[in-house]
């Protein structure tokens, strides 16, 4: 598996910004400064480690105040950052574009885990902005929630365009098995869930179902003496307004890709 080089990420993204170079900041005196950077509103820090990498990337001495997975106010100090002025500010939207994104999910995923049962867990999905996955997970991570399925090579899981393909479901669950232990299988009604259960699927999405049609299900599975071999995931549609409602039915999972594909970033800046 292909291991996250941080540094190397962190630099592209840098060098996203900058271009040729930051023409604007060239032209202030060469001066040491001090600053910080603070919220204006309540929120989870995320991302405060790789704020603070991208000012020492160019030389700037950053300390963090407030660290990842804590809970700020309003005016409150995230970090400290001192050094030569023009860098200072070359480094400083990319550091907060980053830190505010990060932030934003920790800050919306903690508030959807705390309306959850403990037992029910939050999952982020593949819904993530290109070349951020990492950060993105991550700040699900630091939230309360739950990484899952980073990428493709992780575990196989069947879905509705698959099966499209193939033409079964049972078909692609048997070779599924002679190459996997573990496979997940996405669904739209109670056969196909009990399909997948007796097949041996490890979870088992259950896609776009209301509440009602997963206590359903979940019955089929007792009666079949079938619930206990599978973990069930609820997809699709889920908020704030209704995962209570989801949290209740009894699964053990709760996937929701709006924490990473629809984020909202706290509002932060940096102070000289």
């Amino acid at each position: 598996m292909l291991s996250f080089n941080s540094k190397k990420q962190l630099l592209q993204f840098l060098a996203e910004d900058i271009g040729s170079g930051d023409i604007t900041s060239v032209l202030l005196p060469k001066k040491k400064i001090s600053a910080k950077i603070i919220s204006r509103e309540n929120a989870i820090v995320a991302g405060a480690t790789y704020a603070k990498d991208i000012f020492k990337l160019k030389g700037c001495n950053a300390k963090i105040v407030r660290k990842d997975g804590s809970k700020i106010k309003p005016n409150q100090t995230i970090m400290t950052i001192s050094g030569d002025a023009e860098k200072i500010l070359t480094c400083e939207r990319t550091a907060l574009n980053l830190l505010t994104r990060m932030s934003g999910i920790a800050t919306q995923t903690n508030e959807l885990v705390k309306k959850i049962p403990t037992k029910t867990k939050l999952y982020a999905t593949r819904k993530t902005a290109p070349g951020l996955r990492y950060f993105d997970k991550e700040a699900v991570e630091i939230g309360g929630g739950k990484k899952h399925r980073l990428r493709l090579d992780e575990m196989v899981m069947i879905k509705d365009n698959h099966i499209a393909i193939d033409g079964s479901l049972l078909s692609l669950i048997k070779k599924a098995k002679k190459k996997h232990k573990k496979f997940e299988v996405e669904v739209e009604n109670i056969s196909d869930a009990v399909l997948a259960a007796k097949e041996g699927a490890a979870i088992i999405m259950l896609d776009n179902f209301s509440p009602a049609q997963i206590r359903k299900t979940i019955q089929v599975l007792r009666n079949q003496r079938l619930r206990s071999k599978v973990m069930l995931e609820a997809s699709g549609g889920i908020s704030s307004k209704n995962i209570v409602n989801y949290g209740k039915t009894g699964v053990d999972i709760i996937s929701v890709g709006s924490i990473t594909n629809s984020v909202k970033g706290i509002d932060m800046s940096l102070e000289i």
